[in-house]
Order: structure tokens, then C-alpha cells, then sequence
């Protein structure tokens, strides 16, 4: 028998964590970022067959296309037992009452069981997230173009966010997802340079003109994975977003991280060059799928 809960208390919530990080061991998480990016209108449930874990679920606002967004995952000893389409099904119920029609979703380009479940939903893929890692070590010193001087976010995290805030909405009007972009100014305030020291800013003539934010891992301390990285439009292909990455490195290399991570979409291949050409090594692709709620 399949059973649905919604998982709420901080034992469920631990599951949650548990399953997901399982079935997607290259985007763990924590229940502690689980609670930090909660949402009015996120649905996480919790999959029981006969009585044991077997999977997980999450339903909400999609952040672009204006579609909801909805991923099931079932631990593979437990697939092929109809708990995939129980949580879609919830899922789905969940994506109608928010007034969507149609549905974002995510499926590992490694799974073939997972992508063949999706393709008969009726979704199609339309786009890729590729990750990319690096492990730190022998870091230079960075090479800033003239006249660009860069600085920690640091203690002043708050502050910055906010006087970023305009080019960060630039730099989300250009990224090439399908279907527009919805990202709040309270997301953006929240989700950024949560670790501030290894965020840095790019000034010119004491203008923001180029940021790259690095984020909190569900590993712990000694990773870390890059948040947004933009820069200015009139500023760009002059080495700043370089500059800014390879502070970052060094920066890293200062404070005990390892590993950095970083996810960039199709579309994107200059970012993806850029990181290649820092050292980073492709590891996973994430691949999009969207179509009607099923």
C-alpha cells in the first residue's frame, strides 16, 4: 500500500532531506536549507510503501515559464511500484490549484527510467543544467583587468544585495531559460552570497559593475557552489567575470574549500567555456522538462 503525508515536522523533514540526497547524490541538501528557502506555495510530501520510506516530493511556483514546478523521486530499490505516479498525481492536484496549467520538472540525463516515466507524462525536454566542478588548489593571483577593482561582499552582504539588486535583474532577463524569468527580490535577498566572504563584487569608478556570489553546500564548510555571476552588459568580454571567478579560487584555497560547484544552463556555453577554461570538469547534466500538468 502507498501512503502520502505531508512532511511538516523536523523528523519528516529529515527524511525529505535523506531521500532526496539520495536518489540525487549530486544535489544534496540539508533540512536546515530545506527550512531557510521554504514558500508559501511549496508542497513537500513524503512517499510510504508498506510502510517504509520509498520517496519524496516537491510541488510549487516554477521560477520561470510561469508554469509550476513538480519532481518526484523514489529510492530505486522501491521503483516500479506505482510511487512515482502517486506523487505525481499529488503533485499535479497541487500545480492545478495554483492556477498552472503547465509543469517544469527536472530528470537526471543518467536515469533512462526516469526520463522514459517523464516522456510519458507527456513532457519533452526543452533545456539542461550541466554541472561543473573543480577541485582547489595552486591558485594564482587573479588577473584584473585595468581600472576594475573587486571586494568581498563580507559584513556588508545586506547592504550590497540590495545596491545589486538592479544588475542582478539584468543579469536574469539574459539568461537563456524557456520562458520568462520569475525570480523575487526577496529570493535574490535570501539565496545569495550565503557565504558573504567568498562573494565578491566588481567596481569601476566605485560602479558595481560585475558580481559572483558563492553559496552554502549541503557537503558542509569544504564546499561551496557558485551562486549568480554577471556582469554589466556595456562591461562584458573585458575579463571581469574571469577576475571575479579566479578570486573566488583564491579565496577558496585560503579558507580550507576543496570543491566549488556550479550549474549552468543550455544556452550558456560562454560560462561553461569560461569554467573549463578555469579547470572545472563537467560531472552531472540535469535535463528540463516541460509539457502540460499531467
Amino acid at each position: 500500500m502507498i501512503e502520502l503525508r505531508v512532511a511538516s515536522s523536523t523528523d519528516d523533514l529529515e527524511a525529505w532531506a535523506m531521500l532526496k540526497s539520495r536518489v540525487v547524490p549530486d544535489e544534496p541538501i540539508t533540512v536546515e536549507q530545506l527550512l531557510a528557502t521554504d514558500e508559501p506555495a511549496r508542497l513537500l510530501l513524503l512517499a510510504e510503501l508498506n510502510g517504509v520510506l520509498a520517496g519524496c516530493g516537491i510541488g510549487g511556483l516554477s521560477g520561470f515559464g510561469g508554469k509550476a514546478f513538480i519532481m518526484a523521486r523514489v529510492l530505486p530499490e522501491h521503483r516500479r511500484r506505482g510511487v512515482g505516479t502517486e506523487l505525481v498525481r499529488a503533485l499535479a492536484e497541487h500545480g492545478r490549484a495554483l492556477g498552472r496549467t503547465g509543469v517544469n520538472s527536472f530528470v537526471d540525463a543518467h536515469d533512462g527510467a526516469s526520463m522514459q516515466f517523464a516522456l510519458q507524462l507527456g513532457l519533452e525536454e526543452v533545456d539542461y543544467q550541466l554541472e561543473q566542478v573543480r577541485i582547489v588548489g595552486g591558485e594564482g593571483e587573479p588577473l584584473v583587468p585595468m581600472g576594475i577593482e573587486i571586494e568581498a561582499v563580507g559584513e556588508r552582504r545586506d547592504e550590497l544585495l540590495v545596491e545589486l539588486w538592479p544588475l542582478a535583474e539584468e543579469g536574469l532577463l539574459d539568461m537563456p531559460l524557456p520562458g520568462s524569468v520569475t525570480f523575487p527580490r526577496a529570493t535574490w535577498l535570501r539565496d545569495e552570497a550565503t557565504r558573504p566572504e567568498g562573494s565578491f563584487v566588481a567596481r569601476e569608478r566605485d560602479q558595481i559593475v560585475g558580481y559572483a556570489g558563492l553559496t552554502e553546500h549541503a557537503n558542509g564548510d569544504a564546499t561551496a557552489e557558485h551562486g549568480l555571476t554577471f556582469v554589466r552588459r556595456d562591461r562584458r568580454r573585458r575579463g571581469i567575470a574571469r577576475a571575479l571567478k579566479q578570486t573566488q579560487l583564491r579565496w577558496a584555497e585560503l579558507n580550507g574549500v576543496v570543491e566549488l560547484v556550479t550549474w549552468t544552463q543550455k544556452g550558456n556555453e560562454a560560462m561553461q567555456a569560461l569554467n573549463a577554461s578555469l579547470g572545472y570538469q563537467n560531472r552531472s547534466r540535469a535535463l528540463t522538462m516541460q509539457g502540460p500538468i499531467p
